[in-house]
């Protein structure tokens, strides 16, 4: 099994799925409300979803007829304890990376 680490920084390492996390620091969204501003199938932001989840960064739940996701922002816990250890890096501010997200992910 892979470090839980090494599970987040590679689920971080695809534009899409920062965008995607990006979309859920406003709020928790339906999949299909996920999948809308993207150019790719259902299915393809399924998977991103599934990496997010298995990576411990959102929680996918079922209400009803529809699949919710809710960003998990303590998973990222692990990965700003690691970061600080270089003693370069705050905390984890979600504020300020979702700034971040903005400037890296254009249109977002």
């Amino acid at each position: 099994m892979a470090d839980p680490l090494d599970t987040v920084f590679s689920a971080l390492a695809d534009p899409t799925r920062r965008a995607i996390l990006t979309m859920l620091l406003e709020d928790d969204m339906a999949v299909t409300d996920v999948a809308e501003p993207f150019e790719m199938s259902l299915a393809a932001i399924s998977k991103h979803l599934t990496i997010l989840t298995r990576a411990g960064l959102i929680q996918q739940e079922k209400r009803g007829r529809v699949k919710w996701c809710k960003l998990d922002p303590d998973a990222m816990r692990a990965a700003s304890v690691w970061m600080q250890g270089f003693g370069q890096f705050e905390p984890v501010n979600l504020d300020a990376f979702e700034r971040f997200l903005a400037t890296e992910l254009p249109g977002s």
